[in-house]
């Protein structure tokens, strides 16, 4: 027999939870309220993650177990996916929402968290990772976050993407900008940084790749900018897609849809060297975050810098080496100045002409 839903006061709201008792993660015996509870707990550190930015819910209404699959572009069947729009039915009249643009131009009108009743909602819904956009609604195309993805290639782990890490601090430091990370939840290391939305996604993302090749220089072995995976050898990868419209990180809190429940943890840098990513899931960060609260509140206190410097090492490597645009994801329109989007091995230099574009014999 079904539980009854539950109603929680959430400030000024009440907020319905159905199917209180539904088992979300089997293996640690998480239920759906348990998950609503989570969010709650960790609000004051949740809220300011997404405060006034629209959000991409992953959700997961039947919660996870090991067989669950999330759709993709690649695949439409799945027991979990991605709500980029807000829904069209059944959404309170206090949910705010916000304009967001597509890389193909068409726009979409999506969720935009304003107060922590809204992430409560969300969490109703099933969603287990929010995926908030790197600016605010009140400027949808001007970018107010580096969002930086340390992502572990095969042969490397998570201390190897805290190592990198650590020197990717210094290089921010260089570029005039403060970085500031947590675990992605998995394998990898994310490092966001606050910055003055000057500039848009174009802009964002070369900056992101300047400051990853930088990187890539003071630690070539252990470090790469390059997109194809067969060049990337045994070492951590920037993602600089990550930074590109319509692609966006799990925010801090989010939960991370595996057997325990992981979470994305925000961490100081001191902790950085001694963390492990499965010490912090829902269980253990309701302890840390009633004992510590939020570590990332100098995050959100810290006055947000240009990104003059990044761009300019964009185009001293563009001038000097060589280095300029790289490749943007496969479901991307042509951008101006991008390479070829085949792989090398793959690549004949006859098929190609001085734009990219792919010669039809």
């Amino acid at each position: 027999m079904a539980t009854p839903a539950t109603e929680l006061s959430i400030g000024d709201r009440t907020v319905r939870v159905s199917s209180p008792d539904k088992i979300y993660f089997p293996e640690v015996g998480l239920t759906k309220l348990d998950v609503v509870n989570y969010v709650v707990a960790v609000g004051p550190g949740f809220l300011p993650a997404l405060q006034d930015r629209p959000v991409t819910m992953e959700r997961w209404p039947g919660g996870y177990s090991p067989d669950a699959k999330l759709s993709t572009r690649e695949s439409r069947f799945g027991e979990a996916f991605y709500q980029k729009r807000a829904p069209a039915k059944g959404m309170p009249d206090w949910v705010e929402t916000a304009v967001i643009t597509f890389p193909s131009g068409r726009t979409a009108t999506q969720v935009c968290v304003t107060e922590l009743a809204t992430i409560v909602w969300m969490a109703q819904l099933g969603t287990l990772r929010w995926h908030p956009w790197a600016v605010s609604r009140a400027d949808t195309e001007k970018v107010d976050q580096l969002r930086i993805d340390l992502d572990p290639q095969p042969g490397t782990d998570f201390a190897d993407a805290a190592v990198a890490a650590a020197e990717l601090r210094s290089v921010l430091a260089d570029a005039g900008l403060t970085g500031f990370c947590k675990t992605s939840g998995g394998r990898g290391v994310h490092v966001f940084v606050p910055i003055r939305p000057d500039h848009g996604f174009i802009e964002a993302r070369h900056a992101v790749i300047a400051i990853g090749r930088e990187l890539a220089r003071r630690m070539p072995e252990q470090v790469t900018v390059d997109w194809w995976k067969e060049e990337r050898g045994q070492r951590i990868f920037v993602d600089f897609n990550q930074m590109a419209r319509d692609r966006t990180i799990a925010s801090a809190y989010s939960i991370r849809p595996m057997p325990t429940a992981q979470i994305s943890a925000p961490l100081t840098w001191e902790e950085l060297p001694d963390a492990a990513p499965e010490d912090f899931t829902v269980s253990t960060m309701l302890t840390r975050f009633a004992e510590r609260g939020d570590v990332w509140e100098p995050f959100y206190a810290t006055d947000p810098a240009g990104i003059d410097t990044a761009l300019e090492w964009y185009e001293r490597d563009e001038r000097d080496h060589g280095l300029g645009e790289l490749p943007y994801p496969p479901d991307y329109p042509k951008m101006p100045g991008e390479p070829p989007r085949v792989q090398p091995s793959k690549k004949v230099s006859g098929h190609w002409d001085e734009e990219g574009n792919r010669i039809e014999k």
